[in-house]
C-alpha cells in the first residue's frame, strides 16, 4: 500500500527528483544539495519514508537537525500534509515539542544538534536509519558521531543542505572525498522543481543578493566575502518623511557596557503608493565611550522608557509608543529584568541567530520592504561598511567584522525576532 502511494506522488516529480530517490535506496550515505525550493527536500523525505519501511528492525531510526523546531517546521509537517503525502500522512504521528514521532508505525528519535553538547543524546546508541536536516548547521562532531552509531547491516544515513563556505567540513572531508567515504549526492537547482510557479521563482530569486544569491539560488559553495548588506542603497532605502504607523511592531535594543546601547522601534505602514512595507522609525543610542561613562541598568532603563514616551507619531497628535514587543541582546539579562520590572510589557530575548537574521534583512532590503528614516543615523552610518570577515572565511566560517553594529544589531534583533508578525502582512 505505502508503496502504491509513493507510486502517485512521484508521477508529481521531476526525472531528477525520483532520479536521487531510486539511486539512494542502495547507498549507505545520501546527501542532497542545492538552492532552495529546488525540489531536495520532498525527494529526500520520498525517500526517507520509503527508508523507514525498509528499516532494519535492530537499531533506532533518528532525525537530527537544528533544533527540534526546525525538525517539526521543515521535516513533520510536510510528512503530515495529505496534500503532499496523500494517505501517508495518516501514518505519522507527532505531538509538538515532543522527542519522538512515529512514522509507518515506527519510533522515530528526533534530535536538536544546535552545539556539539548534542552528540551525547545519539552517543552509545546503535542506529538503523538516520535523516540529517540541513546538515551544515549541524556540529561536525554531532554528524561524526552519528556515522559512528550505523552498526547494524543495512544502516543508511540521508541528508539535504543548502550551499555553505567552500572550506565547510562537510565539503571538504564528504562532497570532495565522495568515492573515498562512500557518498552519493545530488545537486538540485530550482528548474529541478516542476511545482513552483514563475511569479514565485522570481520573488525568491529577488530575495535573495550577494552571498545569499550564489549559495541559495545557483547552489554555489563560495566564501562570504565584501560587504554583508551589499543592496543598501542609501538614495532608495533612507526616507525623510514617514508614513501613518499603523502597527507598532517592536524594539530591538543591543546593550553594550564599554560600547554603544542602541535600540531601533520597528513599524509598518503603507507608503503613498498603498505599498505596505516596514520602517525603522526611531533610534535612541548612547554612547559611553563618547560620554566617558556607562550607565546603570535603572539609569538605562528610565532613560529608554522616557524615550518611548516622547515618541512623536508620525501623521498623529498623540506622543508616545508602546511597541507590541520589546526585543533585547539575549546577553544582558538584568538590563531585560529591570526593564521588566519597570513596567514595560512583553520583553524577551531576541532571537540571535546571525547569520538567519541577517538573511531576513538582506531580503527586506532586496525587496524594498524596508525603509529607514533619517534620523536613525547610527543604523545608516553602520550598515554601508558593514562587511564579511575575510579571515574567518578562509577558515571556512561566515562571520561579519565586529566592530560598529550595535544599532545594526538592534534592528536584526527586532527584525528577525518578529518575522512571524510582520509576514503575513507583506504579503497580503
Amino acid at each position: 500500500m505505502t508503496r502504491l502511494h509513493l507510486d502517485r506522488i512521484t508521477t508529481l516529480l521531476s526525472r531528477r527528483q525520483i532520479q536521487s530517490i531510486v539511486e539512494s535506496e542502495s547507498s549507505p550515505l545520501s546527501l542532497w544539495t542545492g538552492a532552495v525550493s529546488s525540489g531536495k527536500t520532498i525527494a529526500s523525505l520520498i525517500a526517507f519514508v520509503i527508508a523507514v519501511a525498509a528499516a532494519p528492525t535492530q537499531g533506532l531510526i533518528v532525525v537530527v537537525g537544528r533544533t527540534l523546531q526546525t525538525i517539526e517546521r521543515n521535516l513533520l509537517s510536510p510528512l503530515q500534509s495529505p496534500s503532499l503525502f496523500g494517505p501517508i500522512a495518516a501514518h505519522v504521528h507527532h505531538t509538538t515539542g515532543s522527542t519522538t514521532a512515529t512514522i509507518l508505525g515506527r519510533t522515530v528519535h528526533l534530535v536538536g544538534a544546535s552545539d556539539a553538547r548534542s552528540e551525547g543524546r545519539i552517543r552509545g546508541a546503535t542506529v538503523a536509519l538516520a535523516y540529517v536536516d540541513e546538515a551544515t548547521l549541524v556540529p561536525q562532531s554531532v554528524w561524526m558521531m552519528l556515522l559512528s552509531r550505523l552498526r547494524v547491516p543495512g544502516a543508511r544515513l540521508l541528508a539535504t543542505t543548502n550551499p555553505d563556505g567552500p572550506g565547510h567540513w562537510l565539503r571538504r572531508d564528504f562532497l570532495l572525498r565522495a568515492g573515498e567515504v562512500g557518498l552519493v549526492h545530488w545537486h538540485f537547482v530550482l528548474d529541478d522543481n516542476p511545482s513552483l510557479e514563475k511569479s514565485y521563482v522570481d520573488n525568491l530569486t529577488a530575495q535573495y543578493t550577494g552571498l545569499w544569491h550564489r549559495r541559495f539560488i545557483l547552489g554555489d559553495w563560495c566564501l562570504a566575502q565584501g560587504a554583508v548588506y551589499d543592496c543598501w542603497d542609501e538614495e532608495q532605502h533612507v526616507v525623510d518623511t514617514l508614513p501613518r504607523i499603523d502597527r507598532w511592531i517592536g524594539a530591538g535594543i543591543d546593550y553594550g557596557t564599554t560600547n554603544a546601547t542602541s535600540v531601533l522601534l520597528l513599524g509598518a505602514g503603507q507608503d503613498h503608493t498603498g505599498r505596505r512595507r516596514l520602517y525603522l522609525t526611531h533610534e535612541w543610542r548612547y554612547d559611553s565611550r563618547q560620554h566617558v561613562r556607562a550607565l546603570t541598568d535603572p539609569e538605562y532603563s528610565n532613560r529608554i522608557r522616557g524615550w518611548l514616551d516622547t515618541i512623536d507619531r508620525p501623521h498623529e497628535t498623540t506622543r508616545g509608543v508602546q511597541p507590541e514587543w520589546i526585543y533585547i541582546d539575549p546577553s544582558a539579562a538584568s538590563l531585560s529584568l529591570q526593564l521588566y520590572r519597570d513596567g514595560l510589557p512583553r520583553v524577551a530575548h531576541a532571537i540571535n541567530d546571525v547569520l538567519p537574521g541577517i538573511r531576513t534583512v538582506a531580503g527586506l532590503l532586496a525587496t524594498d520592504r524596508l525603509r529607514v528614516h533619517r534620523s536613525c543615523r547610527g543604523w545608516i552610518d553602520e550598515v554601508a561598511s558593514y562587511s564579511w570577515d575575510d579571515d574567518a572565511a578562509q577558515r571556512g566560517e561566515d562571520r561579519p567584522v565586529k566592530a560598529e553594529d550595535h544599532s545594526l544589531d538592534a534592528g536584526r534583533y527586532v527584525i528577525h525576532s518578529t518575522e512571524s508578525l510582520w509576514r503575513p502582512q507583506l504579503a497580503a
